[in-house]
């Protein structure tokens, strides 16, 4: 898939970043930023929407971006954290790349899934 031909070993990214999703700390910390958007989240929001101490937020973001599934800026005295999208993408395209086998009915649910997750909401 042309998507993945940027990584040197498409296995290896894709082991590196479900590891870093499989705990249930990271994986909250995870969708939470994918459901605040690319503006994100200061980090004090994260530790209070979570309630996590500071130094375990602190490794599950560390966890999260050596995985290259967060980013991070600076704003100020903050340090905003924001889902990294196309790290996120790119393990979804892994994931599926070889799904179905020529049978569309297989993967057909996941298009309805995205379908569904992406669509605009009503003004």
């Amino acid at each position: 898939m042309k998507r993945l031909r940027q990584y040197d070993n498409v296995t290896d990214f894709a082991v590196t970043a479900l590891s870093a999703l499989a705990h249930p700390g990271r994986l909250e910390v995870f969708r939470l930023l994918v459901r605040a958007g690319p503006e994100g989240i200061a980090a004090g929001e994260i530790a209070r929407a979570t309630e996590v101490l500071p130094n375990t937020l602190s490794a599950n973001l560390s966890v999260l971006a050596g995985a290259g599934l967060v980013h991070s800026r600076r704003e100020g005295r903050s340090i905003i954290y924001s889902a990294g999208y196309g790290r996120m993408s790119d393990l979804l395209a892994f994931l599926v790349e070889d799904c179905c086998g020529g049978k569309p009915e297989i993967c057909a649910p996941l298009a309805e899934i995205a379908a569904a997750c992406c669509a605009a909401e009503p003004a």
